[in-house]
């Protein structure tokens, strides 16, 4: 069991994610930051899909009731165990009556923890990740609060031999303040000018304060739309197109002077002009990005995309092999 003292800014229990309810206005939700949150299970040797905690600007105090081993990764963040120093990136063992403190979150955003055997806190919709715009019932319809008591499946036979295990150097994300984001142009594109192309690519974007786990804002560069009538029935705005399914990491352009790029918990549709989509990998970056980060797009093809993930995934390959051979 863990039992919340202090929930900290905004706590809350996701996993990789719920699909399939997309269509029906339900988000995937899931870890802002999926790559961190896959390196913390691979490290613990647990299957990626098991819950953890994401902690968001300034962390929780939790106490253990439960012997078990538990990793934090993520944002770099000011965490200690029973008053002392805990590194990130390290399986670290817990016994009844440990407290661990999470304060603040440094470099970046989100921060998590990953317990050997995952939550074992009830699922909704195939998932344990929770998701406010959906209300769902209980702790996956809102943020985790003092008092509360979550649950802990038994831990993995042999994860004691990951104790002190350290992830290699190369695998280890970087967090900064200047981005740069992979970009597959389509959907609408054909309604920006090329000299909005021109503007969306070459200048250099700044993160707004009203950014989330829904959708990050981006002001600072300029994406003219062409000049020509609004197609028919999507309204009077050149901003304007015929509705359409919206994908996750989607850039919608409302206004030449603004991008909004949808993240998990993002909207499943509407009816705004939208650039073409932000490559999965790069999704776990941009979570991460606080207000007043930069950003610079960089055009890419599908086959370029799929390389580049397929770079991460060989990252998390590599740390799961050697948990394997520990």
């Amino acid at each position: 069991m863990l039992h919340i003292v202090e929930p900290g800014l905004k706590t809350t229990i996701q996993d990789t994610g719920r699909f399939g309810y997309y269509h029906m206005g339900v988000p995937p939700s899931g870890a802002a930051d999926k790559y961190s949150f896959l390196l913390g299970n691979t490290l613990l040797g647990n299957p990626a899909h098991y819950a953890g905690l994401e902690m968001m600007i300034s962390g929780p105090v939790i106490q253990f009731q439960k012997k078990t081993v538990i990793v934090l990764t993520g944002a770099p963040a000011e965490a200690a165990l029973n008053g002392e120093e805990m590194p990130l990136w390290q399986p670290t063992a817990v016994s009844p009556g440990d407290v661990l403190t999470v304060g603040k979150i440094r470099e970046g955003v989100f921060t998590y923890l990953l317990v050997s055997g995952g939550l074992a806190t009830p699922e909704t919709l195939g998932s344990r990740s929770a998701c406010f715009a959906s209300e769902f019932p209980g702790v996956l319809g809102r943020m985790l609060l003092k008092g509360d008591q979550l649950p802990l499946n038994e831990p993995l036979p042999g994860v004691l031999r990951q104790v002190g295990k350290c992830l290699p150097e190369e695998a280890l994300p970087v967090f900064s303040r200047e981005l740069d984001l992979h970009l597959v142009l389509g959907i609408s594109t054909s309604r920006i000018s090329d000299e909005g192309l021109t503007g969306l690519l070459n200048k250099e974007w700044t993160v707004h304060a009203q950014s989330n786990r829904v959708a990050y804002r981006l002001h600072g560069g300029r994406v003219r739309y062409t000049e020509e009538a609004a197609p028919f029935g999507s309204g009077n705005s050149p901003s304007n197109i015929v509705d359409i399914p919206y994908p996750i990491g989607g850039v919608i352009v409302p206004n030449e002077e603004e991008l909004i790029i949808l993240l998990n918990d993002g909207t499943g549709g509407g009816g705004f002009v939208t650039t073409g989509t932000v490559i999965s990998p790069d999704l776990s970056i941009l979570a991460q990005a606080k207000p007043q980060s930069t950003v610079r797009f960089h055009a890419v093809t599908v086959e370029q995309a799929f390389r580049l993930r397929r770079e991460k995934e060989q990252l998390i390959e590599a740390v799961k092999s050697m948990v394997q051979q520990a």
